[in-house]
């Protein structure tokens, strides 16, 4: 028998799609790639723990054109994408982004992108890895709702860390500074027209550099962030898991897919699932229901004994890790990796409800062993989101 070949190569081919920066960030040596909402992603550049301190010490550049945005405009486009979330989008002023869930009729959790609003009746939804236009296309079908349901060529980068306000402030001059915590404005880069956010999947201070026309731009772009960074020793990296880990932010996919309802992760707060509101959101009737009687599952933080589990996008995790309590298997660990700060391992555990309180003891199976893990509190590092909330203008 041959021996496992633990880093198979990924077929790079016509089959696949690619970012508007594929070719911009393959530049910087990608070490590894995934596949993510159709398209290759940059998952690091060789040292997954070197990137993590690049990101908390300084500014990173990354390549996320594989959040292609879902466009949805028309006359109806409010009332059509208030029925499409748990949020109710009268909260949310133009100008403003909101985390949302996209719902099933069951109240399971379709996607969880962050919703812009450009306008009264203009939203893009900045996806997780699931096929929302084909889910929005299919509802808007038989909807009878004046709706336009589209991709549009716009393509994100991510410029993250503590110094990413500088090289925004290079690119955008102080007024940047002003943009608070999930707002958007319109800019211009290299006389390119782009959307700002000051949004991010770090838990860090951080921004998001939406481009109109992106195919046929993506490179400028990049290469105008690049400049601005230089500075500021600016890194070009993959999305840093260790530290979306530690701040508690979830992956679609791996932490919570359709079967999994918001009440289960830990985020069915009454403003992110707003039962109160007047929309007839789908899967309303269901989580209503899930709330009055409870979950009988939770997403759990844990810390797990041993050995290093490395830094999950690294391929040291290649499956979930089952869950055992007195011999019998009881859920899993969906993500986890080694802090490098905490000096722990740590991670997320869907567990059943009784096991889901802190300082609940099992163990968790790592490639045939059995390790002691305990249920610990999340996020595990600055729980309030004081750091990516924090006020800027004052200080520049």
């Amino acid at each position: 028998m041959s021996p496992i070949n633990d880093h198979p190569e990924i077929l790079l081919y016509s089959r696949i799609r690619k970012s508007p920066y594929f070719y911009a960030s393959r530049r910087h040596g990608v070490a590894m790639y995934s596949v993510y909402n159709h398209t290759y992603h940059p998952r690091h550049y060789g040292d997954p723990v070197e990137e993590y301190w690049q990101l908390l010490e300084g500014v990173t550049l990354w390549d996320v054109g594989v959040e292609r945005q879902v466009e949805i405009t028309g006359s109806d486009a409010f009332d059509f994408t208030n029925m499409l979330v748990a949020r109710d989008l009268a909260k949310c002023a133009v100008g403003q982004c909101k985390y949302v869930f996209v719902t099933a009729p069951d109240g399971g959790i379709i996607n969880d992108p962050v919703l812009l609003r450009l306008g009264e009746n203009h939203f893009w939804l900045s996806l997780a890895d699931s096929d929302v236009l084909l889910w929005a296309m299919g509802v808007a079908h038989s909807s009878g709702m004046d709706v336009t349901i589209r991709e549009p060529d716009v393509g994100p980068v991510q410029v993250q860390g503590p110094k990413s306000k500088d090289v925004m402030v290079e690119l955008f001059g102080d007024d940047i500074l002003e943009l608070p915590y999930y707002f958007l404005r319109s800019y211009e880069v290299d006389h390119l027209p782009v959307m700002v956010s000051r949004t991010g999947y770090t838990a860090e201070l951080g921004y998001e550099i939406y481009l109109h026309d992106a195919s046929k731009h993506g490179e400028r772009l990049w290469d105008a962030v690049l400049e601005a960074g230089k500075p500021h020793g600016l890194a070009v990296t993959g999305p840093c898991h260790i530290r979306r880990i530690e701040g508690g932010i979830l992956a679609w996919g791996a932490d919570m897919w359709l079967d999994t309802n918001p009440y289960e992760v830990g985020m069915g707060y009454d403003w992110m699932v707003d039962l109160e509101q007047k929309a007839d959101f789908i899967g309303k009737q269901a989580l209503a229901r899930i709330k009055r009687e409870g979950p009988t599952r939770k997403l759990a933080g844990v810390e797990i004994a041993g050995a290093s589990l490395g830094a999950y996008n690294d391929g040291a995790m290649v499956d979930f890790f089952p869950v055992r309590h007195r011999g019998q298997r009881v859920g899993q660990v969906t993500s986890a990796c080694r802090s490098p700060r905490l000096e722990k391992n740590i991670g997320y555990a869907m567990v059943p409800i009784e096991l889901a309180e802190l300082g609940t003891e099992f163990e968790v199976e790592v490639d045939g062993e059995s390790r002691e893990a305990v249920v610990v509190g999340m996020p595990f590092i600055d729980p309030k989101k004081e750091i990516p909330k924090q006020r800027l203008a004052a200080e520049h």
